[in-house]
């Protein structure tokens, strides 16, 4: 009997040279896992193609509850941009995609994976070191690092391997962008993009919305509510968190809101240019924040703002699956229980602009920030925290005075 290899599978055509390009090489049954997060109809005649290019079976595992509960919600809960801008779209998805793989792959009692990511990208990196830490006795196969067997450098090159193994795909060799889709985000590389000096063609290249110069005229009021950190509604209608992030999307792609472009700084040490649509993320994001700012105290925010950005680089670099991680969600989880309230804003012409924000928990006190004299505020009392507070900066004043005196 032969042994198995589970294939992490999308349908496109570098996944589906490789169904034959396993069994020649390898003589390994395939198994075909894709993985759903929200691609919509990307999905669509995956099974007829993944069978017709050779795999015995196909698996198509939906996991968007999965992903949004327990890989986008602590991101969103930490505040978690990379490099201020990137909010995490594919990096997200990569360590829950490497969970189902291994779930597939011991039921069907599989010696490998294989991905299809390139030697030049991050996801190998994701994926690889997901697969390692749930499944260390599970060999893993790169075919676009095996150069000595996988000859291919084109999409010409794979469409004409797979007419030579009698696979007639539907696939174009023209170029086009490279894009990783799911229920949070698209995101978009190759073209005219691989030049930063460049504009991108928005016209082409827009999959979930349209340009701030596009979008309506009239600006549309969006009100949320959130229970401990979580988004529990949208305009008054009670949804779970894949359906708040859907209807986000709908309603962000509306009016131009998330659309980034960006060069980053990927993990194998090279820069990238992509642009990164992320209507409904964007909007979730910004609403959460909006409340955390009534709620959470000062020092708190502070190393709530420094543990973002670790929690982000974590995430990127594919190490979700460590102790660190488990530490800083921990920390988070923490700074959540009273982000409970209601948040109310306007989108316009791709801006989220406050049309206020509620919370039962909020540290906001009128009568302390009004310039009326309250109970709680006597203005004398700065003087004396001031004295205190500016006291080191005072002695050193002194001292360095003292210094120069003695030096005349």
């Amino acid at each position: 009997m032969k042994e198995k290899v589970v294939l992490a599978y999308s349908g496109g055509l570098d996944t589906t040279a490789i169904i034959p390009w396993l069994k020649e090489n390898f003589d390994y049954e395939v198994i075909c896992c894709c993985i759903d997060c929200g691609q919509g109809e990307e999905l669509d005649g995956l099974d007829e193609r993944a069978k017709m290019s050779g795999a015995s079976k196909l698996y198509i595992e939906n996991i968007i509850d999965d992903f949004c509960d327990n890989y986008i919600m602590p991101c969103v809960k930490a505040g978690a941009v990379y490099e201020n801008k990137y909010l995490l779209g594919t990096s997200m998805a990569r360590p829950v995609i490497a969970k189902k793989l291994v779930e597939i792959a011991r039921k069907e009692g599989a010696v490998a994976i294989c991905h299809g990511a390139t030697g030049k990208g991050n996801d190998q990196i994701r994926f690889e070191l997901g697969i390692k830490a749930l499944a260390p006795d599970i060999k893993i196969i790169a075919p676009w690092r095996m150069t000595d067997v996988w000859t291919m450098q084109s999409r010409e090159d794979e469409i004409e391997y797979c007419k030579a193994h009698g696979i007639h795909l539907p696939f174009s060799a023209d170029s086009s962008y490279s894009r990783d889709r799911n229920l949070w985000h698209i995101s978009h590389e190759g073209l005219e993009l691989e030049d930063p000096a460049n504009e991108p063609n928005y016209k082409h290249l827009l999959v979930l919305g349209v340009t701030p110069e596009e979008a309506p005229d009239q600006g549309e009021y969006v009100t949320m509510t959130f229970e401990k950190g979580i988004p529990t509604s949208v305009n008054g209608e009670k949804m779970k968190v894949s359906e708040v992030i859907a209807k986000l999307n709908e309603l962000g792609g509306k009016h131009g809101i998330g659309i980034v472009d960006i060069v980053e700084n990927r993990v194998v040490g090279m820069k990238s240019r992509g642009v990164y649509e992320t209507p409904g993320g964007t909007i979730l994001m910004e609403a959460h924040q909006q409340l955390e700012e009534l709620i959470l105290d000062r020092a708190t925010m502070e190393v709530k703002k420094e543990m973002a950005g670790k929690f982000a680089q974590i995430v990127y670099e594919g190490k979700w699956y460590t102790p660190l991680r488990e530490a800083i969600q921990a920390f988070i989880e923490s700074t959540q229980e009273y982000v409970t309230g209601e948040v109310k804003f306007k989108l316009y012409k791709g801006n989220i602009t406050k049309a206020g924000t509620t919370s039962p928990y909020s540290l906001y006190s009128e009568s302390l920030a009004s310039f009326t004299t309250g109970d709680l505020y006597d203005h004398h009392d700065a003087d004396g925290f001031i004295t205190l507070f500016g006291l080191p900066l005072k002695v050193r004043a002194m001292k360095l005075a003292e210094v120069k005196n003695s030096q005349k």
